[in-house]
């Protein structure tokens, strides 16, 4: 019983979309603009990074609140105590992707697996987030950048930690990362994947040298 609620709840939790609820206070449905996901990048290429932020802290919060949640009902007797947690914040990412109070029109969900993830692993967010930097700022491809570094946690599981819950989880994100970033990765190997050139950082610095 406990298990269902955690999970139910973690869903919920992850409908709540921060640049669909944002949006609505500044009367704008951001899937109508640019590439319509309802993601912190798309905010911030459509409204700018004040917008951007907010969602990125909505987007993180509710995912370690997931986290937290999953956590707590662990303690309380959950038929799986080492498990539920992770499979919260899973369930928290599918809400953003698919949320119940939006038509089930999200994001990708990477934000609110990096919020799951300061909660239940934090060790592994600074090769994550390395990674995540190195490939956006050396090639302007955010969702290039977000699939290596999430395909990074199982072998950081397998390489760093013993716990198997933390290897399942590690496979089902990465995979669930990878689906919900399949049309970036189509439009790259056609060459139309969109490159946000500001963030190159490392090619600006080549022409200006």
């Amino acid at each position: 019983m406990l298990d269902a609620l955690a999970l139910i709840t973690a869903y919920l939790l992850g409908s709540l979309s921060g640049s669909l609820l944002l949006g609505r206070l500044v009367g704008v449905d951001i899937r109508a603009r640019g590439s319509g996901n309802a993601g912190g990048t798309n905010a911030f290429r459509t409204l700018g990074w004040r917008f951007a932020l907010g969602v990125v802290a909505i987007d993180v919060g509710k995912g370690a609140l997931a986290a937290g949640l999953g956590a707590w009902l662990a303690a309380r007797g959950a038929s799986w105590p080492t498990l539920l947690p992770y499979l919260a914040v899973l369930a928290a990412v599918a809400g953003h992707t698919w949320p119940l109070f939006f038509g089930f029109r999200g994001g990708k969900g990477a934000a609110t697996l990096v919020g799951g993830l300061a909660w239940l692993w934090p060790a592994a967010l600074p090769l994550l987030l390395l990674i995540w930097g190195l490939l956006l700022t050396g090639t302007g491809y955010v969702g290039l950048a977000t699939v290596v570094a999430a395909l990074s946690l199982p072998l950081r599981a397998v390489l760093f930690d013993d716990a198997p819950e933390r290897l399942l989880f590690a496979l089902a994100a990465a995979a669930f990362i990878v689906f919900t970033h399949r049309g970036n990765l189509g439009r790259l190997l056609r060459g139309e994947e969109h490159r946000f050139e500001r963030a190159r950082f490392w090619r600006r610095r080549k022409d200006a040298s």
